[in-house]
């Protein structure tokens, strides 16, 4: 049970790692999802054939699999847009929104029970980011496409919750890649054409170098990670715990990129508020689940 707890948490921190190389990668938002998606669309492949547990579904399978990526990938190009325009801890504490979405998204998308305790403590998460979004003005734009990121980032998890009923999690994973790599590279000649600022595609090698740590360790190694925690810890314990990604990504960016002195009172009124609503819904959840 250590082992697997020891696990869990490590793939949170290497969680909290992909804002950090979203700031630190030259590219433009787009590139980085497409070069992100693709390599770990080829590092999928060759763990899946190399370990004989790749399997080839019906064309139409295909589609509607490699369809659903397009929902992270909308996901990444904002989550990444929105700290290209703003800071690391401002992209990911938008991040935190993903719950209000859910429980709100939750009874339409996937046919859920209303929950009123979960809109309310997720009512918590949009005061704190609503106390953020004040904070500064010039970082409005970065909140605005944070948010946007957090409600495909919504849809992505009840689409996903669908899926992984009929289909194996890697190979869901595989064609969702191979959607992203296909449908963001077919929009890359719009976005060139209409971004009104320079868009830089081309990687240098430092680039390359940390789009592959991005690939391998927090894409493909989280997932591997999650999996094998999972054969121990509960599916909510994991979601839990992945709550506190924005937590470590701001840890992350005040050690690194000193961001700390652009933050106020008020982002950390916020960020606490977040915090807060999270060990409430934890608390709850645990007690709901031993009095069942």
């Amino acid at each position: 049970m250590k082992k697997s707890f020891l696990l869990l948490h490590i793939a949170v921190i290497l969680a909290g790692f992909t804002g950090i190389f979203g700031k630190l990668i030259s590219i433009n938002e787009i590139g980085l999802v497409w070069f992100r998606a693709l390599f770990s669309m080829i590092l999928l492949y060759l763990i899946l054939k190399g370990s004989r547990k790749f399997m080839v579904y019906e064309r139409k399978q295909q589609w509607q699999l490699m369809a659903s990526g397009l929902l992270p990938g909308l996901h990444w190009l904002l989550f990444y847009a929105s700290i290209k325009y703003s800071n690391i801890s401002i992209g990911v504490i938008c991040f935190c929104t993903s719950g209000f979405f859910t429980a709100l998204l939750g009874p339409v998308v996937a046919g859920k029970r209303f929950s009123a305790r979960e809109l309310l403590l997720s009512l918590l998460t949009v005061i704190g980011v609503g106390l953020i979004f004040h904070f500064d003005t010039s970082y409005r734009l970065g909140i605005t496409l944070g948010l946007i990121s957090s409600v495909f980032g919504s849809l992505y998890m009840l689409t996903n919750e669908k899926l992984i009923r009929r289909y194996d999690a890697a190979m869901i994973n595989y064609y969702q890649m191979a959607g992203i790599t296909l449908g963001i590279g077919l929009l890359i000649p719009v976005y060139v054409y209409t971004l009104p600022i320079a868009v830089k595609l081309i990687p240098t090698g430092t680039d390359i170098g940390y789009l592959l740590i991005l690939a391998s360790f927090c894409t493909i190694a989280i997932y591997v990670m999650v999996a094998e925690s999972l054969r121990r810890i509960s599916a909510f314990t994991v979601s839990l715990s992945f709550n506190l990604e924005p937590v470590y990504s701001i840890l992350l960016a005040i050690l690194f990129f000193q961001e700390g002195k652009q933050l106020n009172m008020a982002f950390y009124t916020g960020l606490l508020l977040i915090i807060t609503s999270v060990l409430l819904q934890m608390f709850m959840s645990i007690k709901t689940s031993k009095i069942k």
